[in-house]
């Protein structure tokens, strides 16, 4: 796709694109600057800045979000962190399936009843 398609998909501007790219938030495109083309990677990688941003991060802390290896930690309470991959952030995924599987394994974690394979594999 195009710059403008990219814009149009993502709700960014043109220059608002043309930023992070130069920032590093977004890859460069493929074929150069005059045959520009965009893909499902530079999507995504606008939609998690886009989340990140209206989360009320700086762009300084994007950066050092982005560029964590073992994940974005999202704290939930006093004592309990969630660490989330960064390239599943800004993702269109199956929210609900996710939501539900991280309920499950909570639940699990703070009750104890966790599945007899699971058991046998930790111990």
């Amino acid at each position: 796709m195009k710059l403008d398609e990219l814009s149009t998909i993502t709700g960014a501007t043109i220059r608002q694109i043309r930023f992070l790219i130069s920032e590093g938030f977004v890859p460069s495109p493929e074929g150069g600057r005059t045959y520009a083309t965009y893909g499902d990677a530079h999507v995504e990688a606008i939609r998690r800045f886009q989340r990140l941003k209206g989360l009320g991060f700086p762009n300084a802390a994007i950066r050092l979000l982005l560029d964590a290896r073992e994940g974005v930690p999202v704290p939930v309470m006093d004592g309990l962190t969630l660490v989330i991959a960064p390239d599943l952030i800004g993702r269109e995924a199956n929210m609900e399936e996710i939501i539900t599987r991280t309920e499950a394994r909570l639940r699990e974690a703070f009750t104890g009843n966790a599945p007899k394979a699971r058991k046998r594999a930790a111990g």
